[in-house]
């Protein structure tokens, strides 16, 4: 999975892939909140938000989608 923060012809910031950034620290989470925000752009900083809200959004669908799943198996398999 790749996080896309946004990428201008200058910058010095690129894409970072999650599952390489696991291995390494163990906590993807972790090493994007440590990332550093001073060399983005505005433009950066905008698609990077709007990455995270998406990101966020499908977190959401992810977690109603088990929670919807998990109540309808305990309807299912109540006695």
């Amino acid at each position: 999975m790749r996080l896309l923060t946004g990428r201008a012809a200058r910058s010095t910031f690129a894409l970072m892939d999650l599952e390489d950034a696991s291995a390494r620290s163990g906590d993807p989470l972790a090493l994007l909140v440590r990332q550093d925000l001073d060399p983005l752009s505005v433009i950066e900083l905008d698609a990077r938000v709007a990455a995270l809200e998406a990101e966020i959004a499908r977190t959401q669908a992810k977690r109603e989608k088990a929670v919807n799943h998990r109540a309808s198996a305990d309807v299912l398999f109540r006695r």
